[in-house]
């Protein structure tokens, strides 16, 4: 019998992870509310750089439908899989509009025997204090009727050294009951499948992944900027600690962390502690050296400029390298800085045509000898592969936020 899946939420995590299901022979249902993304799936168009469009073309098993026009397919299916978005509020508290929204569509639609998994970042006892409650409005019984489950994505866009069936997969369920279905499920896609405890000890383990990282990178930028004032070379520190195999992980400096993941798990975190009385010194401290990031990048500029020179070049908006995703992204924070400060901006990637900064649409400009020749300075925010790095050294000024030019 062909087991059929649905996966709700079609972005970073979700589509790869529909074309996975896909590939190994699974009828796959996408869901999404964004018309968009159908229309371009649809036309067999990718707008994740991580997935080709010919692998869309060619893949016969997956079908994408706009949330409300596929519930009749979705109710055909043995597996649903959310992978809706986890933002954060401009107070820095959790965003679960999104895991809300999907439980509540689930509520309404879900059919007896379906197995229900969600992948969403978020805070320890999301699933059994949040999403629970709501399914549990329905006719049906968790654990009995259909089977509930957590397990945290691992998706890290434009890695090309992991593909997501390689990469270990941590599972839990509701029940022991529900643990065996996810299990017989993901033991089918992934090449390693780790089961633990508990959805709280789940969702822990991705914080506690992405917390990791906001620290060491946190600590990389202070002591860069720290190096700079004693005039060390950090990157030549980096690279002489680097030959140590053992005990010490290479982490590099930047204008600040971006993305999805590493700037707002941790502040699930905290949020949570925060419901229970407790705090974190290390965190709280490790996010706010990442908060003033955008503005020491910002200064470097300003000591780069006389009082006459305003026209600034920006290399890179994504928040990291060969990605098109401006979320949570340290460059935007920059650019509306320096436009605040009366600088002239103009900035080219190749991965983001255009971009609002204080409310106004920029576009993406060629990476030309004549651009960088108007240009007072050249920022360097992202270190995107598809650069030609070669003109950028040939500006008059450069401020270098990634340590590309010293390669």
């Amino acid at each position: 019998m062909n087991k059929k899946v649905a996966v709700i939420g079609l972005g970073y995590v979700g589509l790869p992870l529909a074309l996975l299901f896909a590939k190994k022979n699974y009828t796959v249902i996408g869901l999404d509310i964004d018309v968009r993304k159908i229309e371009a799936l649809k036309q067999g168009k990718s707008y994740i750089p991580d997935v080709r469009n010919d692998v869309i073309q060619s893949e016969k098993n997956f079908q994408a439908y706009e949330l409300k026009k596929g519930i009749s397919a979705f109710q055909a299916c043995d597996y649903v899989v959310v992978t809706v978005p986890t933002p954060i509020t401009e107070n820095h508290n959790p965003d679960l509009g999104p895991v809300i929204s999907a439980s509540t569509f689930l509520k309404e639609h879900m059919v007896k025997g379906q197995t229900i998994i969600y992948e969403s970042s978020t805070y320890p006892g999301t699933l059994e204090e949040v999403v629970l409650p709501i399914l549990k409005e329905s006719d049906l019984q968790a654990g009995v009727d259909f089977y509930l489950a957590y397990s945290p994505e691992r998706v890290d866009p434009a890695n090309k050294s992991y593909d997501i069936e390689y990469i270990p997969k941590v599972i839990s369920g509701y029940s022991k009951e529900c643990l065996h279905h996810i299990q017989i499920f993901y033991e089918s896609i992934f090449q390693q499948v780790v089961p633990v405890s508990s959805p709280k000890v789940a969702e822990m383990c991705k914080l506690f992944e992405n917390i990791q990282r906001l620290v060491n990178i946190s600590l990389v930028n202070e002591t860069n900027e720290l190096c700079g004032e004693l005039g060390i070379d950090f990157y030549e520190v980096l690279q002489a600690a680097s030959t140590k195999p053992f005990g010490f992980t290479p982490y590099y400096p930047g204008p600040g962390i971006g993305g999805h993941c590493i700037p707002v798990d941790p502040l699930y975190f905290l949020w949570k502690l925060k419901q229970n009385g407790l705090t974190s010194e290390l965190i709280e401290a490790a996010h706010h050296i990442n908060e003033e990031m955008p503005n020491k990048v910002i200064r470097r500029v300003e000591k780069q400029l006389d009082a006459n020179e305003k026209r600034v070049f920006v290399v890179g908006v994504a928040y990291k390298k060969d990605v098109n995703d401006i979320r949570e992204s340290p460059a935007l924070t920059v650019c509306e800085g320096l436009l605040e400060k009366g600088y002239e901006l103009t900035y080219h990637d190749p991965y983001i045509d255009s971009a609002v900064f204080n409310k106004q649409t920029y576009f993406s400009v060629p990476l030309t000898k004549e651009e960088i020749k108007k240009s007072d300075v050249v920022l360097v925010l992202t270190d995107h592969s598809q650069v030609d790095w070669s003109i950028v050294k040939n500006a008059k000024k450069v401020v270098d936020t990634r340590g590309i030019l010293n390669e």
